[in-house]
């Protein structure tokens, strides 16, 4: 048995086939421009590496997916992806079952039921990026809440009417550092490696973020009092993530007296393959 599994992004398409023990054949192609362009993409994929033995295809897509409706609500930088019965279309132009979730739900039922989140009951999770996603598993089990926006962390209500997204994405901290210091082409990673190098400013704009961060996860254990927060997306590469964030989170619970509050933090295993392996974890428990 086998899946062709897509990972689809806002800058590029990532895929691979997936067979008992993992996935190979791995792979991307650029986020086309149009849906038109995005089905010849998918399908010629699916006819490259779709043989007797393949039984569906698994995806992981950003918006809330609503799996009852086989469509994609919300918004996310592909807008042509919502909307409309794009599950029923797929299943049509493969000719093969299809599932799909959201990426940040995906990278959560990764973690809970292969990696990080393995041993856990209660387990949140931020994947960061251009945005903050999230996801919550209860029980080994996707909370999604009663209209999908369960676990979606990234529109929380910070100070100055700004959200989570806004202050503790390492692409937003970056867009703003170089807004306000009249830079271009800069990076969260130029960021990082700016900080790394001793400039003042750039430590200042990153002790900002994870003062943010902090603050979010903070408001998820006193809301949700998960056992375990895993933290992915291109950020959990940095050594001193956990560090950093662990500090603020418990000078928080210091301030509030709440003591007791007892939780993991915890770098998410999977990284570039956990929305991959959380979209075959999707398909093989609902088909």
């Amino acid at each position: 048995m086998n899946l062709v599994v897509f990972d689809i992004g806002g800058t590029s398409v990532k895929y691979g086939r997936y067979q008992v023990g993992g996935i190979d054949k791995k792979s991307s192609f650029a986020t086309p421009k149009t849906w038109e362009e995005m089905k010849e993409n998918l399908h010629q994929v699916v006819k490259d590496l779709s043989d007797k033995d393949t039984k569906g295809v698994a995806m992981s897509s950003p918006g809330a997916v609503d799996t009852k409706e086989g469509v994609i609500k919300g918004f996310s930088a592909i807008p042509y992806l919502h909307r409309f019965k794009i599950i029923d279309e797929l299943e049509a132009l493969f000719n093969l079952p299809v599932t799909i979730e959201n990426d940040a739900n995906c990278a959560g039922l990764a973690e809970t039921q292969f990696g990080v989140g393995k041993d856990s009951k209660n387990a949140i999770y931020f994947i960061l990026g251009s945005g903050i996603g999230g996801a919550i598993c209860q029980d080994g089990k996707l909370y999604k809440g009663s209209s999908l926006y369960g676990g979606e962390f990234g529109y929380m209500m910070m100070t100055d009417g700004k959200t989570l997204s806004n202050l503790a994405s390492p692409v937003q901290v970056a867009k703003n550092y170089a807004e306000e210091h009249g830079l271009s082409q800069f990076s969260g990673k130029d960021l990082f490696d700016l900080a790394d190098a001793g400039n003042e400013d750039a430590k200042a704009a990153l002790s900002g973020m994870y003062d943010a961060l902090a603050t979010g996860i903070f408001n998820c254990l006193v809301s949700l009092n998960p056992d375990l927060v895993g933290i992915g997306g291109g950020i959990s590469v940095r050594e001193d993530l956990v560090s950093e964030l662990d500090k603020r989170i418990k000078a928080l619970i210091e301030t509030t007296n709440a003591r007791e509050l007892d939780y993991q933090l915890k770098v998410c295993q999977f990284r570039n393959d956990a929305n991959r392996f959380g979209a075959v974890s999707n398909f093989l428990s609902t088909k």
